[in-house]
């Protein structure tokens, strides 16, 4: 006989971070803050890369990938989690609990492969300066765009498909400000370890293999640098990919050892912060990283904010 108390639960309580009313208000000026600072950057790239002819290139429509995903990325946790910074009850519905996690694991799993796309396109344009144009055509990039899309879809489904059929009972508090895989594994009271282990595998394809993608690209990429002759010529390679290369290591290091294992991570309240260095303050820097260290974003930008001066 079934268990009657193995009922889904109809709704979440997201703990976010428990503290007085003083510091809740304070945390809902900085995130919200931080919210639209991400927007208006991402916004600002996808227009400067729009407007400038000479920016539409395989690198910078991969740039807009990033700005287009990292938009949605954030949206998906911050407007919810500044909602509970001013409510006195943080539920959330067991289906809008789903829908966030499955949107959140697209776009992470999106970014992942996207990243290693780009470090690809670094790659043939570095090593193959001549056959570039022929190998990373437009044709080819958005063929490759869309892959990464599909991607991040595709094994967040599979990932849902497991997670979803996990009973809760009277477990509805979770320990997090979103939901999250780790949350979600760690109260529900029936057998976890068939979607912890469909997550864990997943997770290894997604990170490990893109991971392991970058770091073959960047071996290849500085041997060919260190072989130019003039250091003029090795600074102007190495600037062509050091932005992307920033990105890569803060969002694969603060992803990579939650992702790895997420149930284990979960005992951990440090996981917390770990999770708004990757959910905030990685998307925060990304657009940053990218218009300081890069000479074309640079002078694309002021040259459109200069025309519109001019209007």
């Amino acid at each position: 006989m079934e268990d009657t108390n193995q009922t889904n639960v109809s709704f979440f309580i997201l703990l976010g971070f428990p503290t007085n009313a003083e510091l809740q208000i304070l945390f809902f000026v900085l995130f919200l803050f931080a919210y639209l600072m991400i927007v208006m950057e991402n916004i600002i790239i996808l227009v400067v890369i729009w407007v400038n002819s000479n920016l539409h290139k395989p690198m910078y429509l991969f740039l807009c990938n990033l700005s287009f995903l990292e938009v949605w990325y954030i949206t998906t946790i911050v407007p919810k989690m500044l909602g509970n910074f001013l409510s006195q009850e943080k539920h959330i519905s067991f289906q809008g609990c789903l829908t966030q996690l499955y949107f959140f694991v697209s776009f992470m799993c999106s970014e992942f492969v996207l990243l290693a796309v780009m470090s690809y396109d670094r790659y043939l344009a570095i090593c193959y300066p001549l056959r570039y144009p022929v190998l990373m055509n437009n044709n080819f990039c958005a063929w490759l765009s869309a892959g990464c899309w599909m991607c991040g879809f595709v094994t967040s489904m599979i990932k849902l498909s497991f997670i979803g059929q996990l009973k809760y009972c009277n477990t509805y508090k979770i320990n997090h400000y979103f939901c999250d895989i780790s949350p979600l594994l760690n109260v529900s009271c029936t057998d976890s370890s068939i979607a912890e282990l469909v997550d864990f595998i997943l997770a290894l394809m997604v990170i490990m293999v893109p991971l392991c993608m970058v770091v073959a690209s960047y071996i290849y990429i500085i041997s060919t640098i260190l072989k130019i002759p003039s250091a003029q010529g090795r600074k102007k390679a190495f600037s062509t990919c050091s932005s992307h290369l920033t990105v890569v290591v803060l969002f694969y290091s603060t992803t990579l050892f939650t992702y790895a294992r997420p149930k284990a991570m979960y005992a951990y309240n440090s996981n917390k912060v770990v999770s708004v260095l990757y959910t905030v303050i990685v998307p925060l820097l990304n657009p940053l990283i990218y218009c300081l260290r890069n000479k074309e974003i640079n002078c694309a930008l002021r040259k459109t904010f200069s025309c519109q001066g001019n209007i």
